[in-house]
């Protein structure tokens, strides 16, 4: 068995969505100042490095993220292994193997090399989903995705594929770093923060190999 820690770690300087505020992650007590103890203090968005959005981000009376599953959350994947596309449709989709009755999707990307530096400004050219992936999505009954950016959705004009997955209450994941997992079944453990009422909250995620 081997076990693949795929979140971003959280550290001032790490991208962020533009217009999100950056990370603060700084010492508020320091052992070697003469304190007791050493008390960090950390404020950022909760949709900062590996997170889960809640149907609430994007739909107004939709389920906040204490709201969401733990039987969505952990279970059987699949990982997806899409090196050469920038954009993820419904024909990418189709060729893409999908075992047909898979729950959850998770997919590698050329993202995933972006998280190497971790100081690397943001980039609007990540490879994403449009429309008609979304919508492929929902019909083969898939109840959670995975991305390795920020956003499951292009930067410009993306509300609509948010919309369609959250409508439906499928959970996306965003910020996972895939890049030393590779294509085929795994099972996930995808455990956010339990923030009540939050539209999303950053999450620690493991995939297990099976």
């Amino acid at each position: 068995m081997r076990i693949y820690d795929v979140s971003v770690g959280i550290q001032a300087g790490m991208p962020v969505w533009p217009g999100d505020p950056d990370v603060v992650l700084e010492r508020v007590n320091r052992m070697e100042d003469g304190a007791e103890n050493n008390l960090s203090r950390l404020a950022c968005s909760v949709h900062v490095g590996t997170h889960v959005d809640a149907p609430r981000h994007f739909i107004a009376d939709g389920a906040s993220i204490d709201e969401i599953s733990f039987r969505t959350l952990v279970g059987r994947a699949y990982v997806v292994d899409l090196p050469d596309v920038d954009r993820i449709d419904a024909d990418v989709l189709e060729a893409a193997g999908i075992p047909t009755r898979t729950r959850r999707v998770l997919f590698r990307t050329r993202n995933s090399a972006l998280w190497a530096d971790s100081q690397r400004a943001f980039q609007k050219d990540y490879v994403a989903l449009d429309v008609s992936a979304a919508e492929w999505l929902v019909r083969r009954g898939v109840q959670l995705v995975g991305v390795d950016y920020l956003s499951v959705a292009p930067f410009e004009g993306g509300h609509e594929v948010h919309r369609i997955l959250l409508e439906r209450e499928i959970v996306v994941v965003e910020g996972l770093d895939l890049r030393e997992v590779t294509k085929g079944r795994y099972t996930l453990y995808c455990l956010p923060l339990r923030l009540i009422g939050s539209d999303g909250a950053p999450a620690r995620v493991i995939l297990i190999g099976v």
